[in-house]
């Protein structure tokens, strides 16, 4: 289902479960492509990280990523900003709980900058990418930027975990961005 900008889309996939536990797909080019996601995937990426890590806002200028997001172990905030000038919603973001209990999926399409939170005590991040990773072309977006607003739910109490990579990330009115 699209999000509140509709180049990004929710994706829950089928279940099917007995006493053993469950099966599903993840990713079928078929069915994704029958509703418009005809990317093609070339890296796969896993992270772990603990409760207050926030990750991002990550993009590359060049060879931008197309991500196809999922939770596989506790629970993220997962966050998408739209960086194409040339779209209605140039500077606006989207954001979606992401778990291993909902099994909810996220397609950020190339042309974002793309975060997570970390809600759980501990968290595995999977996700699919378009594009390889070219750390020449690596940029990263202020993720407390106020003209882009995010409403990141920090938990009180909590220390932000954040690499001096991230914090020093530049605003939308300094970043570089795409046509």
């Amino acid at each position: 289902m699209p999000c509140r900008i509709p180049d990004v889309v929710l994706i829950e996939p089928r279940l099917f479960g007995d006493q053993r536990g469950f099966f599903m797909e993840t990713y079928q080019q078929k069915i994704f492509a029958e509703h418009g996601i005809t990317a093609q995937f070339v890296q796969d990426n896993h992270s772990g990280s603990r409760r207050g890590t926030l990750r991002g806002l990550h993009y590359q200028i060049q060879q931008a990523q197309g991500k196809l997001v999922r939770a596989v172990a506790g629970e993220i905030f997962d966050v998408a900003v739209d960086l194409r000038r040339s779209s209605p919603t140039f500077g606006q973001w989207v954001g979606e709980i992401l778990s291993a209990e909902n099994k909810r999926q996220l397609w950020i399409p190339p042309g974002f900058a793309h975060g997570f939170y970390v809600l759980s005590d501990w968290a595995e991040v999977v996700y699919k990418a378009t594009d390889f990773y070219a750390p020449q072309w690596d940029r990263t977006l202020l993720w407390n930027d106020p003209q882009v607003g995010i409403d990141w739910p920090l938990m009180d109490g909590a220390d932000l975990l954040i690499s001096d990579k991230d914090r020093a990330g530049l605003t939308l009115a300094q970043a570089e961005t795409y046509p």
